[in-house]
């Protein structure tokens, strides 16, 4: 997996594992939405109306009004913006996204689901990390990396075309969730074959 250019910690619940927080560790960047700063202090910049940041980090405060996005990816925006240019890479912008779940079910559905806006409408090659796997967004025909027994899971997002090899289980066109859930890689790589967007989850360790 590339190591992400930015880290963008939203305001849910704090990572406890060992791979996001050593993503975090690594960051060159991080950007907080709004009251994440209160877990991580360090932060670069802070993105969000401020209702919820304490005064002392309204120094790095940026401030953005508008209701028709969540913050996630207000500070989105926010690094395509001004970080875009200063990384070693021409594009996409690679973002790790932390703290996006555990806290309200609605905000962790909503949160998981935006990383197949950010891809599609942004560019943006966004990893969330939770304290379980990793979700990332995915169009076409891939190749991912894993392990004998991680246990998979595919999100279609409306692909009509959906199959796979290297997982114990076929894939196919879902038009529910739960119907990708709960499937588990092979071997060492698995490939999805779609002709649209679909979401990734994959887990640290094998059942």
């Amino acid at each position: 997996m590339k190591s992400p250019d930015i880290v963008i910690l939203a305001n849910g619940t704090f990572p406890t594992h060992p791979i996001p927080l050593e993503v975090l560790r690594q960051a060159d960047k991080v950007v907080c939405c709004d009251g994440a700063v209160k877990s991580f202090p360090n932060a670069d910049v802070v993105i969000g109306d401020g209702d919820s940041v304490p005064v002392m980090y309204h120094d790095r405060l940026i401030r953005v009004d508008e209701q028709e996005d969540n913050d996630l990816t207000k500070a989105t925006r926010y690094c395509l913006k001004n970080f875009s240019p200063l990384t070693s890479h021409p594009s996409p912008l690679r973002i790790a996204y932390l703290g996006c779940t555990g806290g309200r079910e609605d905000h962790t559905l909503g949160n998981i689901s935006l990383l197949v806006r950010y891809l599609r409408d942004f560019g943006v090659e966004g990893t969330m990390y939770t304290d379980h796997g990793t979700f990332v967004p995915a169009h076409g025909d891939q190749t991912f990396e894993s392990f004998p027994r991680q246990q998979v899971s595919i999100f279609n997002f409306g692909s009509s075309v959906l199959s796979s090899e290297g997982l114990r289980w076929q894939c196919y066109p879902t038009t529910e969730w739960w119907q990708g859930t709960l499937n588990e890689a092979t071997g060492t790589s698995f490939t999805i074959h779609a002709d649209g967007y679909y979401l990734v989850f994959r887990t640290y360790l094998p059942k």
